[in-house]
């Protein structure tokens, strides 16, 4: 029966859809990306493997021709698509309307091969309600051909920078590493920062604060205020520090130590004080616009705490149910039917003394803006509070943001007076002193009776309010308490999520839709790891930026990277050629040197130089190193020898806590240290423990006379155990390991206990199953191990262990969240997909955001990939080339891949 067939993006979109569509179309998913340039030897095309830049996978001697496949996970779905359009009379593309949906769409065409007659329509929507759903069926649109060159410049940039880069950084620093257009550069932000704090001298300034009384008359008699001036000369405070902890600049600034404070404080014990000036001006602040992805993201982390990647899978969520607009978006524009909801929302909710006489109207502020969807707002002409949506959890807390910033939006200012008194006062010992207080009251709040903003560190929010006494001047006050009040200067605060997403687009660099996978990309691959929220660079880091800098300065700038960011959108707008962009990129022109030319002219790379970092004063002779196990110290030994001493440096240690007293402590109980536990009972053997390759284990030492082919014995530490704390009476138990439980009375087969890389388990003959505790090594009796044996086996060795933790619900899948133990480690589950904790995650001190997260990062990558099963080998299937129509170059071509051989760097934003 012939029908209209619908392609969406995701599975959730697809049955959201298809209930508004009715029963004459079809409603199917592509599942994201349909095809990709190939991410493997394994995938590469047959016919370019031998052409010098095969594994580019892009010609770039011939119009940086782009050679697609389909992915092997998504031939069978391909196939699916296929089938579905044979009994089709339409076809419309309903991907995303930004680049990525564009190309998307392009791509599913170019495969799909609609036969002649079949009208193909670009469906395009912001919002997944009845209404827009239908509507957008009723006026489709064509295919952007220059969204869809942006994106796919904007691909095979990414890709020639990270597989002509990410070798480099193999063969110099560590293989598995990767680059990328936008993942290197916000890692040197990272990196940048963390030098800043390393350069920081602290600076100490101390000023007076006093309590002071208004007198009788007034209803509030006391209030606080600061030193301001000493004979006429500012008293010096934190921002008039440089990084050095010198003041920038002396003229007309008196820095105050603690000796002339605390005079100074002693002197004005019994001075009085009059009002020299007060200054009242009114007070007004604008509403919010409305959010865009940014201001989305970091408003969720400062208020919601969630990372940028779960506040994305959850708007993602809410946007596939209906709830909310397009989340991918730089506008802060609203239709006017959401407009009027608001409005009229505020009148209902707050009444009409809230509601201004016009509409409220925002100009987006960002560059470019790339796309023509509206603000992240509430879906539908009537928007629904949060109570009437039934939603829970994370949904319900980020629908409920989302809500109160677009209602708040549409409200009046916020209105009061600002004050700010000046009190003057005569020390005993001559000095002029000015006191400063100031102060603010909102009268009528507007707005922030809706929604008050979250702030960063230090900031006070749009609602504080402070009083003070209505004072004239000329009024005398007195002073109830004047104390000497010291400080010191802060070094630059750590980069979080919401604040290097704030700084990537005030720099033009990246795109709203990719803030979220490149701080998950950073954080994934190790150069950046988080420390409560603050985002730390590892040493690592400091090794790749070095390597990027001095031979790659023009690609790793932040100049030339949001450069690139106006390119793509000149493109998009059709005003620039991808090919001519691609070509200045790889090969150069005049005075520009392209990647190629970078690449191939690199010449010799001092890899010790680049992985080596002096650590304080470069005359003590201590550098830090960063080798392929980790970073560790190098320093001068006893003996005066350059390089005596080794220790390793803690992973968690941030690099700008790395000091000369750090590292002598380091030196003095290095990670490889011994640490005698006594003498074995039995063998009268010394034992002691040590920290391995593979983690603490404690060890036999044997006598110098011993024969070469006598081995210690060794036992590894349990998880409950540490190098700290582990006694003589605990290595004896863990050397004698594995432990004979008993034997099997039906096969006569020995059973035993033991610990192993994927956790305790017992071992009979080659079956073995999985203990739920490393404890039950020591205690599990031949009755309770006949009973394991009992059970079915499950996936392994043992039947399903109980979970270790309950979290609650994930935000995203509504599954219940538990902590299990797997052969590889500890993991998160929500039953569809898994997460392995990292290595600051513990079972004790897993949290339900932590997990949500972890699992939002696993979601993202997509199910895990089957091995196929090898087919007899034939020769690829001849195909006519797919042309992109109207194409403006040479079609896109695939072909059958071969054995799959190492995978090639990953080419990511």
């Amino acid at each position: 029966m012939a029908h209209k067939l619908v392609i969406v993006e995701s599975p959730a979109k697809a049955r959201t859809i298809g209930g508004y569509l009715g029963p004459g179309y079809v409603v199917e998913s592509s599942i994201g990306h349909i095809r990709d340039l190939p991410q493997s030897a394994a995938e590469t095309p047959a016919k370019i493997k031998d052409k010098p830049w095969g594994r580019l996978g892009v010609d770039v001697d011939h119009g940086f021709e782009p050679y697609y496949v389909v992915p092997r996970d998504k031939k069978a779905h391909m196939a699916k698509l296929k089938s579905l359009l044979k009994d089709a009379d339409e076809l419309y593309l309903a991907t995303d309307e930004d680049r990525e949906g564009e190309a998307i769409a392009w791509h599913l065409l170019d495969e799909l091969k609609p036969k002649k007659g079949v009208p193909v329509k670009r469906m395009v929507f912001h919002e997944i309600t009845k209404q827009a759903i239908q509507a957008a069926a009723e006026n489709p649109r064509e295919l952007d051909m220059d969204l869809v060159e942006a994106q796919e410049a904007r691909r095979i940039l990414d890709r020639l920078y990270g597989y002509e880069v990410s070798p480099v950084l193999w063969k110099k620093i560590m293989s598995g590493l990767s680059a990328g257009r936008v993942q290197s550069v916000a890692t040197r932000l990272v990196v940048d920062r963390e030098r800043e704090r390393m350069r920081f001298h602290v600076a100490s300034y101390w000023d007076l604060e006093g309590t002071f009384d208004a007198g009788s008359k007034h209803d509030q008699r006391m209030f606080p205020a600061k030193l301001h001036s000493v004979d006429g000369a500012r008293v010096a405070r934190g921002s008039d520090f440089g990084p050095d902890g010198l003041l920038k600049k002396s003229d007309g600034i008196v820095h105050l130590d603690r000796t002339r404070a605390e005079a100074l404080s002693e002197a004005l014990q019994d001075a009085t004080y009059d009002v020299r000036s007060v200054e009242s001006k009114p007070y007004r602040r604008s509403p919010y616009a409305p959010f865009r992805t940014t201001t989305l993201q970091q408003e969720a982390s400062r208020k919601l705490g969630m990372s940028a990647s779960v506040t994305m899978s959850v708007a993602q969520r809410l946007y596939e149910n209906g709830f909310i607009t397009y989340m991918r978006t730089d506008s802060t524009t609203l239709s006017g039917g959401a407009v009027e909801a608001a409005r009229n929302q505020v009148r209902e909710l707050y009444g009409a003394e809230y509601l201004p006489d016009k509409p409220r109207t925002y100009a987006s502020k960002v560059k470019n803006a790339q796309e023509a969807h509206e603000a992240i707002r509430p879906a539908g002409e009537s928007f629904r509070t949060p109570a009437q949506t039934g939603l829970t959890g994370e949904q319900f807390r980020l629908y409920e943001l989302i809500w109160m910033r677009t209602v708040a939006s549409q409200m009046k200012d916020a209105t009061g007076q600002s004050v700010s008194i000046r009190l003057g006062g005569t020390a005993a010992t001559g000095e002029d002193v000015v006191f400063a207080a100031s102060g603010r009251v909102i009268t009528f709040h507007g707005f922030l009776k809706a929604y008050v903003e979250g702030v960063d560190e230090g900031a006070a929010k749009d609602d504080a309010e402070t009083r003070l006494p209505a004072l004239a001047q000329g009024d005398a006050v007195s002073a109830a308490s004047v104390s000497a009040s010291g400080h010191e200067t802060k070094p630059p605060a750590r980069y979080t999520e919401a604040t290097l997403i704030k700084e990537l687009e005030d720099r033009e660099i990246g795109r709203p839709s990719t803030y979220a996978s490149i701080i998950g990309t950073i954080l994934n691959r190790g150069y950046v790891y988080k420390k409560g929220t603050a985002l730390v660079p590892a040493w690592l880091a400091f090794s790749v930026v070095r390597l990027l800098v001095e031979h790659f300065p023009r690609q790793i700038s932040y100049e030339f990277t949001a450069e690139m960011e106006d390119v793509l959108d000149e493109i998009a707008a059709g005003r620039k050629d991808r090919n001519t962009e691609l070509g200045e990129f790889y090969y150069g022109s005049g005075d520009i040197d392209g990647l190629k030319k970078l690449v191939d002219g690199l010449g010799d790379i001092d890899a010790r130089e680049l992985a080596t970092f002096p650590i304080g004063d470069p005359e003590a002779g201590i550098n830090l190193r960063v080798g392929r196990y980790g970073p560790y110290l190098e320093g001068p030994g006893d003996d005066g020898t350059p390089a005596g001493k080794r220790a390793n440096v803690p992973d968690d240690l941030p690099p700008d806590e790395l000091t000369l007293e750090k590292a002598a402590e380091l030196f003095a109980n290095p990670a490889g240290e011994e640490i005698a536990l006594g003498t074995h009972p039995e063998t009268g053997l010394q034992v002691v423990a040590k920290n391995g390759r593979f983690g603490p284990y404690v060890t036999e030492v044997l006598p110098e006379d011993a024969p070469k082919s006598a081995k210690p014995r060794t036992g590894s530490l349990f998880k409950s155990m540490s190098l700290d704390t582990v006694t003589l009476a605990d290595a004896v138990k863990l050397l004698e390991l594995p432990r004979v439980v008993g034997e099997d009375p039906e096969s006569g087969e020995e059973i035993t206990a033991q610990n192993g890389r994927y956790g305790p388990y017992l071992k009979k003959g080659t079956d073995s199953r999985s203990l739920a505790s490393e404890d039950q090594i020591f205690t599990v009796t031949l009755d309770e191990a006949l009973k394991i044996y009992a059970q079915p086996k499950q996936r392994g060795r043992a039947a399903a262990a109980p979970p270790l933790k309950e979290l609650g619900n994930d935000p995203v899948s509504g599954q219940p969240v538990v902590v299990k133990s797997g052969r590889f480690g500890e993991y998160v589950t929500d039953g569809e997909y898994n997460a392995t904790l990292r290595k600051d995650d513990t079972v004790e001190s897993i949290t339900l955001e932590r997990a949500a997260e972890l699992l939002a990062e696993r979601r993202e990558r997509g199910p895990a990939k089957k091995t196929a099963k090898k087919a007899a080998k034939k020769a690829p299937a001849k195909k006519a080339a797919a042309k992109k129509a109207p194409a403006k170059k040479a079609p896109a071509k695939k072909t059958t891949a071969k054995k799959a051989t190492k995978k090639a760097a990953a080419d990511t934003e």
